[in-house]
């Protein structure tokens, strides 16, 4: 879930970590999927989102009211769902909590803009109100990432260290980008321009796994998102994970999602 808070101050907590304090024209991202509390002040009482009474406004957005008798807060809040095969990797990387302070006069400005739009069409409620609300928290969401990878650019090791590093990120951008390719430790070495071993040494290093696992892993990515989205036989996903062998391809399968891609196509399908 993301929060937007467009007037006033609210809480966030959640398990086990520092709460967030969120100002007018703060965001917050939620990306693990954890439950989490929104207050005024550590002795309000909170209530569960869905016990909140609602004001039905479309099939995908409803006005929530909660409270009385303090200063007044707005948030504009949603759910978003990252269904990029990168989702995986990308999600692994951030912490409980993302913040960004959009509205600092010193921040970037045309985030700030972003906002005030979005909490404009969600206080109007205009014709095409909708559409546009949901291309802007889109928007937002990826500024928010954006922001947070610039923060953590000083980071030397993990995913987003290896894509900024010269020569293991180029492997990295090959493997993505043609993962049914007939890899080996030798031609990704050379796609990095390195011998062998300081490839596999500094592959391991920096991602935190040999490449070799990070290429299954990859390829199993990839065929859960083919199996999720599309009609493809068994043998069609293997081939393009670059199985040549359906047996070996499920085998893989198993050992990273253990379950066989056979019924997780059945459960991505109830």
């Amino acid at each position: 879930m993301f929060h937007i808070v467009t007037s006033g101050r609210v809480v966030l907590e959640v398990k086990g970590e520092d709460p967030v304090v969120l100002e007018q024209g703060g965001l917050a991202l939620v990306p693990h999927g954890q439950g989490h509390l929104i207050y005024s002040s550590p002795d309000a009482p909170t209530v569960p989102l869905f016990d909140l009474p609602i004001h039905k406004v479309s099939e995908r957005y409803e006005i929530l009211e909660h409270g009385g008798g303090g200063a007044r807060t707005q948030l504009i809040c949603g759910v978003v769902q990252f269904d990029h095969v990168a989702a995986e990797q990308l999600i692994r990387q951030f912490p409980a909590v993302l913040q960004v302070d959009a509205w600092d006069e010193e921040g970037d400005s045309w985030l700030h803009s972003t906002i005030r739009f979005l909490a404009r069409e969600a206080r109007e409620l205009r014709p095409g109100g909708e559409t546009v609300m949901t291309r802007l928290a889109d928007i937002v969401v990826v500024q928010m990432i954006r922001a947070w990878i610039a923060e953590a650019k000083d980071q030397d090791r993990g995913w987003f260290a290896a894509l900024r590093d010269r020569k293991i990120g180029q492997a990295l951008v090959a493997i993505h980008e043609d993962p049914g390719s007939a890899w080996t430790l030798e031609r990704l070495a050379r796609q990095a321009s390195m011998s062998r071993s300081s490839f596999a040494a500094r592959f391991s290093s920096i991602v935190g796994e040999p490449v070799m696992q990070y290429l299954t892993r990859w390829r199993m990515q990839v065929a859960r998102a083919h199996l999720r989205d599309g009609t493809e036989t068994m043998a069609s996903v293997a081939d393009l994970c670059g199985y040549r062998s359906e047996a070996a391809f499920c085998r893989a399968f198993k050992r990273i999602y253990g379950m066989p891609p056979s019924r997780m196509r059945k459960e991505l399908a109830d």
